[in-house]
C-alpha cells in the first residue's frame, strides 16, 4: 500500500458510517462513503443492541449520544394469550456486570443519525446518490466507476452495502446468495400518544406474547417514552416477488388493514387486560413495514484482491439474536486494528480476518437459527409447549442461580479488541 492510504466505502449505514469513524480514529487512512440512497434512508424499524454492541458504540464515542435517543430497559418478560405473565427476567445481568453495558433498543433512523453526526464532524466525505456499477482491481489499487461516470480508487474498499451487497455479487463472491429463512416479519413505530396511558404504562421492557402463528413483542424505542415499536414474526411462504427481499413499507389505509386484520384475528381472543393492550396497540397502527428474512449461510468468501465485505454483505444472519448492529460492530474494530500497522501484508489481513470472524459470525448464526424456531407455525399442544418449556428455562435459572454464572450470556461478553492478531 502506498504511504497516503485511502479506503472507499460502500454503503452509509450503520456498517459503512461506523468503519470509517473507526479508521479515522484508529489508523492513517482516509475514507470516502458511497450510498445508493440520495439521502439517508428513512426506514427501518428499531434495533436492539446487546452489551459486546453499546461497549464498542463507547469506544466509537458515540454510546451516549446513542443512548439519548434509545431505550434501556433490560426486562424481558413472556406473556401468555390466556392473560398472564409466564414469566420475567433481567435477561443481559451477568453480561452487564462483566462489560458495563446493558441493552439498547433505538430506532434505526436515529443511530444513523447519530453516526452521521459523528462522520460530519470528523470531516469524512459522503457521496450520496452513488450507484456502483464496476469494480476494478489489480495489484496497486482497485478502482470503482459509478452510473453517473463518475470514478474513485483507493488502496482497499470494504463493502459495507447489507445482505444483497454488490461488491460481494459483482466481484468478491457472486455465488454467494442469501437465502429465505422461512420467516417474515410485520412491525412499526407507534407514538404513545394514539394509545391509552394504561397500554403505555404496561410496556416496561422488552414484552413478548407467543401465539399458534408466531411471536408478539414490544417494546419501548425513545427515552421519553413517546413511541412504541412493536414486531411480529412468522411462517411465511417464499415470496413471489423477487423485489420482496428488502421488504417495504406500507402507509395506505388500506394496505395497511390488510396487514393488521390477520394480527388482530390472531389476537381476538387473547384473554384479560393484557389482550386489550396488544389490541390497543396493533389497531392504532398507522404504517406497517412487512420484510421477509433473507439471510447467508455460513461459508462464503469475505475478501478477494482489496476488497473486504463488512457486516451483512458478509454474514447475514436472522435478527433473532439481536446482534446485526453489534457483529458489524466486530468486523470494523478488527478490521481497523488489523490496518493500523501500514506494513501489515494485505493479504495477511484478509487471513487473519477470516480466521478471527468466521468463527464469531457461525456462532452467532446458529443462536439466531435456533431463536428463530420458536416463531414459526404451531398448534395449540406446540404453543403450551413452549410456553412450558420457557417457564421452566426462567424458572430454574433463578433457582439455580444460572444467571449469576452467565447462562445463556457468554457470547454478550466477547470483546474484539481482547482478540490476538
Amino acid at each position: 500500500m502506498s504511504s497516503q492510504r485511502k479506503a472507499i466505502i460502500i454503503g452509509a449505514g450503520p456498517a459503512g458510517l461506523a468503519a470509517a469513524l473507526r479508521l479515522h480514529q484508529q489508523t492513517d487512512i482516509s475514507c470516502t462513503i458511497y450510498e445508493l440512497r440520495p439521502e439517508p434512508t428513512t426506514l427501518g424499524g428499531a434495533v436492539g443492541i446487546l452489551p459486546n454492541g453499546l461497549r464498542l458504540l463507547y469506544r466509537l464515542g458515540v454510546y451516549e449520544k446513542a443512548l439519548a435517543r434509545g431505550f434501556g430497559g433490560p426486562n424481558l418478560s413472556l406473556h401468555s394469550l390466556q392473560g398472564h405473565t409466564i414469566g420475567s427476567q433481567d435477561w443481559v445481568g451477568w453480561a452487564r456486570e462483566k462489560t458495563g453495558f446493558g441493552y439498547m433498543r433505538i430506532k434505526r433512523t436515529d443511530l444513523v443519525d447519530v453516526l452521521l453526526e459523528a462522520v460530519n464532524e470528523a470531516k469524512i466525505p459522503i457521496r450520496f446518490n452513488k450507484r456502483l456499477e464496476q469494480i476494478d482491481d489489480n495489484a496497486d489499487e482497485v478502482k470503482v466507476i459509478f452510473s453517473d461516470s463518475s470514478t474513485d480508487s483507493a488502496d482497499i474498499l470494504l463493502g459495507c452495502d447489507g445482505i444483497h451487497s454488490f461488491v460481494r455479487r459483482s466481484y468478491v463472491d457472486p455465488e454467494y446468495a442469501p437465502e429465505y429463512s422461512g420467516l417474515a416479519g410485520l412491525g412499526s413505530v407507534v407514538p404513545t400518544s394514539a394509545l391509552t396511558s394504561t397500554t403505555t404504562e404496561q410496556i416496561v421492557g422488552l414484552e413478548a406474547t407467543m401465539t399458534e402463528m408466531g411471536m408478539l413483542a414490544v417494546t419501548r424505542c425513545t427515552p421519553d417514552t413517546d413511541e412504541l415499536y412493536w414486531f411480529f414474526t412468522k411462517e411465511v411462504a417464499l415470496p413471489a416477488s423477487g423485489d420482496s427481499r428488502d421488504g417495504w413499507e406500507v402507509q395506505s389505509k388500506e394496505e395497511v388493514e390488510g396487514f393488521k386484520a390477520p394480527l388482530l384475528e390472531i389476537l381476538e381472543n387473547a384473554q384479560g387486560e393484557w389482550g386489550n393492550y396488544l389490541r390497543d396497540i396493533v389497531s392504532n397502527t398507522s404504517v406497517v413495514k412487512f420484510y421477509p428474512i433473507y439471510r447467508l449461510p455460513p461459508g462464503g468468501t469475505w475478501s478477494k484482491g482489496r476488497c473486504i465485505l463488512v457486516g451483512d454483505a458478509a454474514h447475514a444472519m436472522s435478527p433473532h439474536a439481536g446482534q446485526g448492529v453489534s457483529m458489524a460492530l466486530e468486523d470494523v474494530f478488527l478490521l481497523s486494528r488489523l490496518l493500523e500497522d501500514p506494513s501489515r501484508p494485505l493479504g495477511q489481513i484478509r487471513e487473519k480476518y477470516d480466521a478471527i470472524r468466521k468463527p464469531r459470525a457461525n456462532e452467532i448464526y446458529e443462536i439466531a437459527a435456533q431463536n428463530g424456531q420458536l416463531r414459526r407455525r404451531t398448534g395449540p399442544w406446540g404453543l403450551w409447549f413452549k410456553e412450558f418449556v420457557f417457564s421452566m428455562a426462567m424458572n430454574l435459572s433463578w433457582a439455580f442461580g444460572l444467571e449469576r454464572v452467565g447462562f445463556g450470556q457468554k457470547h454478550l461478553v466477547y470483546d474484539i479488541d481482547e482478540v490476538g492478531l
